[in-house]
């Protein structure tokens, strides 16, 4: 079975790669061709990874998944959410964006956040989506070097380190796209 993955981030690619099954050949954007940004242009995680998965099938016809994930913290109101990428501008910088949020949280006592990955899987003529969430906090300060967007600053629940400090084989096993990806892979297993 051939798959297209809807990211041109590489990092998402390598941490789904290792969650697929062998019998599963995930392709690339830039494998089909695909150079254009595709839009996300929706007011939800679920919207964006719908559209980007019906983008897909509907310029390119290959049967494909596309993801969205937000970081959302409890004290800003769920901030900054579907705008987790681009929380601090245009530019899309992970330092950045961790730099103003650890400012909107510097006088906040409560720290508890979750991440929340929605995956679209356009196949057969059918839409499916799939949720993972991973509860945590956001750390006061970053920490680790692994992992990438806002590892360095969430600590999951159960763990004294950041995501950006764990093996990314621990990542994977309690992540919210490691949780979304397992319900997909068994959605295409049955």
């Amino acid at each position: 079975m051939k798959l297209v993955f809807a990211t041109n981030n590489l990092n998402k690619v390598k941490e789904v790669q290792a969650l697929i099954p062998e019998h599963i050949t995930l392709l690339s954007l830039k494998e089909i061709d695909c150079q254009e940004d595709i839009p996300e242009t929706q007011n939800t995680i679920e919207g964006n990874a719908i559209q980007k998965a019906e983008y897909i099938k509907q310029n390119y016809g290959y049967d494909c998944f596309a993801d969205d994930t937000g970081l959302e913290v409890d004290a800003l109101n769920g901030e900054p959410g579907v705008y987790s990428a681009r929380y601090a501008g245009e530019q899309k910088n992970a330092d950045d964006n961790m730099d103003k949020l650890l400012s909107n949280l510097e006088n906040k006592s409560n720290r508890d956040a979750q991440f929340k990955t929605v995956i679209a899987l356009h196949i057969n003529g059918n839409l499916h989506t799939f949720t993972g969430i991973c509860k945590g906090e956001i750390t006061k300060e970053k920490h680790g070097e692994k992992g990438f967007g806002y590892d360095p600053i969430f600590k999951p629940e159960g763990y004294t380190e950041t995501f950006a400090e764990l093996d990314l084989s621990v990542k994977n096993s309690i992540s919210h796209r490691g949780n979304a990806v397992s319900q997909l892979v068994k959605f295409l297993n049955s």
